[in-house]
């Protein structure tokens, strides 16, 4: 429950300050924004760029909305997913199931919430029929495979490789490139931090161990730009001078560019040596306030830009690492009354399919270690030699 909850809060506290920069958040808000801010604008219904929607006041996103989703699917399966899985019971979820909407207001598809990334699951794979492992191909590469992910790293509990496998079959109908590896790694990382013993140190190995290309190298900086950062910020100057810092390291593999609502003309495209800013500004936070939720989340929304969304990773790993008592009980009561969900049911309901899902994987891990002790004991002849050598009979 813990990854759930620690995510959605993170996503209900950051929507509000989506899209600016820490700058403009302190000017809006007389300050840092130290838990649940009304929106940007009061009337926000006809406020541009953000209109329709309301964001703030404890409001819950499409983040938590995509996440939710995914849980039911899981829950109604109780198996791994692939790609097939979107196409045959996501994308019914997502057009033909209303649901409270709390940017809106009102019930509505869950289609007609999402962003143009994300109505491109239904375009692909219910009006164009694309094979699913391909109809991630051609969209915009952002972040919106990752800020779903977390339930695959939940039902892959302590196995970072197979989570991350999971998520780059599942996501394929949605995103590539490194949006799409982002998502891998990112669940990669959630699966180490609610493995039994985690550490924060397990958690930033399990990424770099998984991640390719210029996710591995926007990693492996803030990574290295943290090493020795010394103790997390005491005061609002050592705050700011942790978010110039991670942006600073960030930025050479972020496309989107300095200007989050003015995007540089090669953003958002395939690229071998780009990476979507949220994961790694996530991971720069978290390490500069060493695990700790309130402090990490808090500045992933005072980082501004996606803040939603990097709020969303730092809060899931967080948690995931120190559980459900780390998420401030009065901001997760205030976001589920706000956005009229149950979060924490979300949660359970989860937990109940991982339950099953890591009992049927025991169960297949060791029928599978029978099947290699017989190969292993069986008697030589030229159709089980190379099995047990290595070699070519």
């Amino acid at each position: 429950m813990a990854v759930i909850t620690g995510a959605a809060v993170g996503d209900a506290l950051g929507g509000a300050t989506e899209g600016w920069t820490p700058e403009q958040i302190e000017e809006r808000h007389g300050g840092r924004v130290r838990g649940i801010v009304g929106p940007w604008y009061p009337n926000w219904r006809d406020a541009r760029p953000i209109a329709p929607y309301h964001k703030g006041d404890g409001h819950i996103t499409d983040d938590t909305l995509m996440t939710r989703a995914l849980v039911e699917v899981y829950a109604k399966r109780r198996a791994h997913l692939d790609a097939y899985a979107m196409a045959e019971d996501l994308v019914p979820l997502m057009i033909g199931e209303p649901r409270w909407i709390p940017e809106l207001e009102s019930t509505a598809l869950l289609l007609q919430r999402v962003f143009l990334a994300e109505k491109w699951i239904v375009a692909r794979l219910h009006y164009g029929h694309v094979d699913p492992r391909e109809a991630g191909v051609g969209n915009v590469v952002n972040c919106g495979a990752a800020m779903y992910v977390p339930p695959v790293g939940v039902v892959n509990a302590g196995d970072p490789h197979g989570a991350y496998a999971e998520a780059i079959d599942l996501t394929g109908a949605h995103q590539s490139s490194y949006g799409r590896e982002a998502a891998g790694v990112f669940a990669a990382m959630v699966a180490a931090a609610v493995a039994p013993g985690a550490t924060l140190d397990g958690v930033v190995s399990a990424a770099l161990a998984v991640a390719h290309d210029g996710t591995a190298h926007a990693l492996r900086a803030v990574v290295d730009a943290l090493d020795g950062w010394g103790p997390p910020p005491s005061s609002d100057d050592e705050e700011r001078e942790l978010a110039r810092h991670v942006r600073a390291t960030v930025a050479p593999f972020d496309s989107v560019g300095p200007e989050y609502r003015q995007m540089s003309m090669d953003a958002r495209r395939p690229s071998r040596t780009r990476s979507i800013e949220e994961l790694p500004a996530a991971l720069g936070l978290v390490l500069g306030h060493q695990g700790d939720y309130r402090g990490a989340v808090l500045a992933a929304v005072n980082y501004g830009r996606d803040a939603d969304s990097i709020a969303v990773m730092a809060g899931a790993i967080c948690a995931g690492l120190g559980g459900s008592d780390v998420v401030p009980t009065v901001w997760l009561d205030a976001v589920e009354s706000a956005s009229e969900m149950d979060v924490r049911e979300t949660g359970r309901l989860l937990a109940a399919a991982a339950a099953d899902i890591l009992a049927a994987d025991r169960r297949r891990a060791r029928r599978r270690l029978e099947e290699l002790d017989a190969i292993d004991s069986a008697p030589v002849d030229a159709g089980t030699a190379g099995l047990v050598t290595g070699e070519r009979p």
